[in-house]
């Protein structure tokens, strides 16, 4: 059959153009399903033949051709929810790269995008009719198959992993990818409201985000529009009626305002293209979501775009803009001299017009325009060189490395797609080093993020920043246009508290990495310090044997003995029954000569605190096993371990080393008469005996008592009596102070 398709190409390209009869006939042949509805408007591949030859030469239309006649066999008898042959999908993907200008093995590759994942055509078999780079491409764009995963998101987040890295190899690979999601999405009608939410939203969220992160705008426009569309088809309805019913209106105004800036510019000499832009319906949508507003409200649901010959000419014709009409305050962005991530430039301007409502105005030269129409795609539909080094397409595989640096820190599929999402999403501050580079930080992003944006080696050891000349604390929200300087510190590293107040996708992924990595070093010493206290209790204290360690590991099927040391240091294996599984014969009794684990205060994540009684040096304490936290130390009179006589093997006998390091949390209680004062001469007090207060609340009884609890911090528990001594020397205000638990 392959050779007859191969015939049918030979004879229908001998000519100067494919003959259109047989070209139609090689689509109607394709059976249709018993169901079908197929619009009398598809796309035929006489038509992407034709409007392919406006650009492209008679080979590349052939090898083209060659790959539709691949295409329509392998998926012959396969047919899309609406029940048309599934062959038109491939052939519309096809033709809206077209319209890109993209070139043939890229078109080749659209056609061919699902013969890998929905047909039996094999990778080789690409590679053998047309070459390697085209299976490459296809190979990008297809899901991950025959893996198995834990979850939707994890697959989810795999397949976009695999998507992205074939994308940094070749940027053409989710041009291919945009151009499949945005015919899905226009032909989405036919299926279940519950499936074409959930394609919406993941739309919303990614694909539409990656257009406009490598500024392929209008495409970006349209999935916006049409996610919305169908995730609120009630208020997607409720705008698109109402920008249709003020565009009448707006319309002549829109067209005095072009005319008005068109003869000022001609006067200064400026030559210029003028026009008018209505916003889209989801950017309408989202700012009326951000500033709550009400559709009557926006003023500024118009644009007017004036494009020019090169970069002087922008500042100029911004000049007539602000002489004609009044800017608005703070309306003013420059980004050409500061571009945006995905290589965007043009001036931004809001002014008053003497209509009384704000209108944007976009200034920009013709290859500004060009890239701002098209980023990443203007490469192939302008022959755009990018020798400055800031193409669209070089920022784009810039930002895809970047990202794809983060992911073999090992982090999970949420934390994958996390980042993604944050990057993704170009909202800027535009901040300066210390020698006066710039930096481009996501909108929130603190002095943390700042200095992970500096390299990760500053960022794990800042201890505080310089904003302005000021000292700030590493939360300290940045603003446009800051001069930031990080100050570090040898001995600072990053703590978990750290995500909760970072944004970028850098810093959040190097924290965690750092943390884990931490995490594994410090899970591997408790659990060789719990195993051995556990051998020790069974009076097994000779060192193990190489033969009896591989023994355990092929019973538990574990790769290496580290793995199950972690374990035992993470909770997930309690080491009392590693150890029996290790003599699962003896029979010794350990009495009054066993020797607790000491406690140093310094072990890192895996020794956790109860805050149900906080204990601190000094206190008898016990320590239990739990599932993910490690060893939780608890006071001996805590009434949590209780539990030690139903569960002993979770419990283990713990003491405090002779140098215990750190400081503590624990909680203190005063009843005090209601004096004016009472709380800042108490919390003086405590500051100066070198204690740091985390947390404070306070409860009024009667209007002449009060009950004021402090969550304050202690180096031993002499430490906590010298300050509860000194806090009891206010005899005219405290009543009673002494250390709360439970």
């Amino acid at each position: 059959m392959r050779a007859k398709s191969a015939d049918r190409r030979r004879d229908a390209l001998s000519g100067n153009s494919v003959p259109q009869a047989i070209v139609a006939k090689s689509v109607l042949r394709e059976p249709k399903a018993a169901n079908s509805s197929v619009p009398e408007s598809r796309l035929l591949i006489s038509d992407l033949i034709s409007y392919l030859g406006t650009y492209l030469d008679k080979d590349e239309v052939s090898r083209i051709y060659d790959a539709y006649l691949l295409g329509a066999e392998a998926h012959e008898g396969q047919s899309r929810s609406s029940g048309e042959p599934y062959i038109y999908h491939p052939i519309a993907v096809a033709r809206i790269l077209a319209e890109m200008r993209l070139d043939c093995r890229s078109l080749i590759a659209a056609i061919l995008h699902d013969t890998l994942e929905d047909t039996p055509v094999t990778r080789d078999e690409l590679v053998t009719r047309f070459g390697e780079d085209v299976a490459e491409l296809v190979e990008g764009v297809t899901k991950i198959g025959k893996v198995e995963f834990d979850s939707l998101e994890e697959a989810e987040a795999e397949n976009f992993r695999k998507m992205l890295l074939a994308m940094s190899r070749d940027i053409r690979v989710i041009l291919i990818k945009l151009a499949d999601r945005l015919h899905n999405m226009r032909t989405m009608d036919s299926l279940k409201p519950e499936k074409q939410r959930r394609i919406a939203r993941q739309t919303l969220d990614i694909y539409a985000a990656i257009a406009n992160r490598i500024g392929m705008y209008t495409w970006a426009q349209e999935l916006e529009d049409l996610s919305l569309k169908y995730l609120y088809p009630k208020r997607y309805k409720a705008l698109s009626d109402e920008l249709r019913k003020v565009s009448g209106n707006r319309r002549k105004t829109i067209e005095q305002v072009r005319d008005t800036l068109v003869r000022g510019l001609a006067e200064a000499g400026i030559e210029a293209d003028v026009s008018g832009r209505e916003k889209n319906v989801y950017s309408i949508y989202r700012k009326m979501q951000t500033k709550r507003l009400h559709f009557s409200d926006l003023g500024d649901l118009y644009a007017i775009r004036i494009v020019v010959d090169d970069r002087d000419q922008c500042y100029r014709t911004l000049g007539v803009v602000h002489e004609l009409y009044k800017p608005v305050r703070d309306g003013f962005k420059d980004y050409i001299a500061i571009p945006k991530v995905n290589g965007y430039q043009s001036l931004h301007t809001q002014v008053f017009g003497r209509f009384g409502q704000s209108m944007e105005v976009q200034i920009r030269s013709h290859a500004m325009h060009r890239v701002a129409e098209t980023g990443v795609a203007s490469h192939w539909r302008y022959k755009t060189k990018g020798s400055d080094g800031q193409a669209p397409q070089q920022l784009a595989r810039r930002w895809l490395v970047e990202l794809l640096e983060l992911q073999p820190q090992g982090g999970s599929a949420s934390e994958f797609l996390e980042h993604l999402k944050t990057d993704l999403f170009p909202d800027q501050v535009y901040v300066f080093t210390p020698k006066g580079d710039i930096k481009k930080l996501p909108n929130g992003a603190t002095a943390l993020d700042f200095a992970y944006a500096v390299h990760s080696d500053v960022g794990n050891h800042c201890v505080a920043a310089k904003v302005n000349r000021e000292m700030v604390p590493l939360h300290h929200v940045l603003a446009n246009g800051n001069h930031v300087e990080v100050l570090t510190s040898k001995s600072a590293h990053p703590t978990p508290s750290w995500l909760n107040f970072c944004v970028s996708g850098k810093a959040r992924s190097s924290i965690r990495s750092y943390l884990k990595t931490r995490r594994e070093k410090d899970a591997l010493k408790l659990g060789r310090q719990l195993l051995n206290a556990a051998l020790g209790k069974i009076g097994q204290k000779q060192r193990l044997r190489t033969d009896k360690k591989m023994w355990l590991l092929k019973k538990l099927d574990l790769e290496d003995w580290n793995q199950l040391l972690e374990d035992i240091g993470t909770g997930k294996r309690l080491p009392m029954l590693v150890a029996r599984q290790l003599f699962p014969d003896s029979e010794y009794e350990p009495g009054d000569d066993r020797v607790p684990l000491p406690i140093q205060g310094a072990e890192g994540l895996l020794v956790n605190y109860a805050r149900c009684c906080r204990p601190i040096p000094g206190d008898r304490i016990t320590g239990h096993f739990s599932s993910g936290r490690g060893l939780v130390i608890h006071t001996s009179d805590c009434p949590n371990i209780a539990e030690q006589e139903k569960h002993p093997d979770h419990w283990l006998d713990v003491d405090w080393a002779q140098t215990v390091a750190g400081d503590f949390p624990v909680d203190i209680r005063f009843h005090t008469r209601d004096r004016p004062g009472v709380l800042a001469r108490l919390a003086a007090t405590i500051a100066e005996q070198g204690s740091n207060i985390t947390n404070v609340s306070v409860e009024s009884k009667d209007g002449r008592q009060s009950t004021i609890n402090f969550t304050i911090t202690v180096k031993n528990r002499k430490h906590l009596a010298d300050i509860l001594r000194t806090l009891k020397e206010h005899k005219n205000s405290v009543i009673r102070v002494f250390r709360r638990k439970g």
